[in-house]
């Protein structure tokens, strides 16, 4: 007998409907069922294949279509077909030990899913996996099979694991910009658009020259004294006229390199100079700005070493894996 710690590991009752969906995809004829692989003295069936993606396949179908969506599908159930593979691997590897699963453990996993979107109503929850073609006997052998590869899984992780300083430094040096904020700033802009002529040549250079006129002369208003957000609220032709031309606070990549080149050089409560860009006047103004800022290793540590911890568990399960892989008569057909 080993002693395995079980984490909760939980089917959703609700995603069950998904699982006629794949039925209404427009795929390619397909055998309803039969073998997909061989694994040992198992077999997964195409219908545990369709059933594990179906979540996937109908959202794949809101995106992609046609050849693009076979090939998503496609790309969808090769992986399926692996992942049940490593599952019944795990499940024999379990059997062969002569482990077990208290029947409580179980119990508690279906009595939590009923409390936690059920509201504790048994019936309702029974009813749903009616309707869904659902036996209540199918469903807890799907929980045990779950807790159980959770269970094989965590038995092979050591809870030990060690991360030394110079791994935290180097991961953090790596990936510095995840816990870096670039510099900012609160910007107000207007911004007049060149209208569409009307006539000729001569009518298009005249409207454009008006805009240019308006714009020059709104800003020698502002460099007057106006204020910005009265004066965008009458004159600006985007979309945050109403409140003035407030962007809020915007980084870098959130402009146009132009506007972006104009707005960091600015200092807090200076008006730019008309900038001309695609068949538009803009006039910007800082009203503050933030210097980019970096958190300090020690603020993230305990993050980074998180992350290194559950890195090198997920390793340590992935060479346990390819071992019992390696040991197995498996064939994809």
């Amino acid at each position: 007998m080993i002693s395995i710690r079980f984490t909760p590991f939980f089917l959703s009752v609700a995603a069950l409907a998904l699982l006629a969906a794949v039925a209404t995809l427009p795929a390619a004829e397909e055998v309803i069922n039969g073998i997909a692989a061989i694994v040992n003295g198992d077999v997964v069936t195409f219908s545990q294949v369709r059933e594990l993606v179906a979540a996937q396949e109908k959202s794949a179908s809101e995106i992609y279509h046609g050849e693009e969506l076979q090939a998503k599908i496609k790309e969808m159930r090769e992986h399926a077909v692996r992942d049940l593979i490593d599952r019944d691997l795990i499940l024999q590897e379990f059997k062969k030990k002569e482990f077990n699963i208290p029947a409580y453990i179980v119990d508690d996993s279906i009595q939590h899913i009923i409390r936690q979107e059920f509201g504790g109503d048994r019936t309702a929850f029974v009813k749903t996996l009616q309707a869904q073609g659902y036996t209540m006997a199918r469903f807890r052998d799907n929980e045990k099979d779950k807790i159980t590869v959770q269970a094989m899984r965590q038995s092979k992780t050591s809870e030990n694991v060690i991360v030394s300083p110079v791994q935290i430094r180097k991961f953090y040096e790596q990936h510095r910009t995840s816990y870096s904020t670039p510099s900012q700033v609160k910007l107000r802009m207007i911004v007049l658009k060149e209208g569409a002529a009307s006539g000729g040549g001569d009518a298009s250079t005249a409207s454009s020259i008006s805009k240019k006129q308006m714009a020059a002369e709104i800003r020698e208003k502002l460099t007057g004294g106006a204020e910005f957000d009265r004066l965008a609220q009458m004159y600006s032709e985007d979309s945050t006229n109403e409140s003035g031309g407030d962007w809020g606070w915007v980084e870098r990549k959130t402009l146009n390199e132009e506007l972006a080149k104009v707005a960091f050089s600015l200092k807090p409560s200076e008006i730019s100079p008309v900038i001309p860009l695609d068949n538009a006047y803009y006039i910007l103004m800082v009203e503050a700005e933030k210097p980019a800022v970096t958190k300090p290793l020690s603020e993230v540590q305990q993050e980074i070493v998180q992350k290194l911890v559950q890195e090198e568990k997920l390793k340590t399960q992935d060479r346990w894996l390819k071992e019992l892989r390696k040991k197995a008569y498996i064939k994809i057909l």
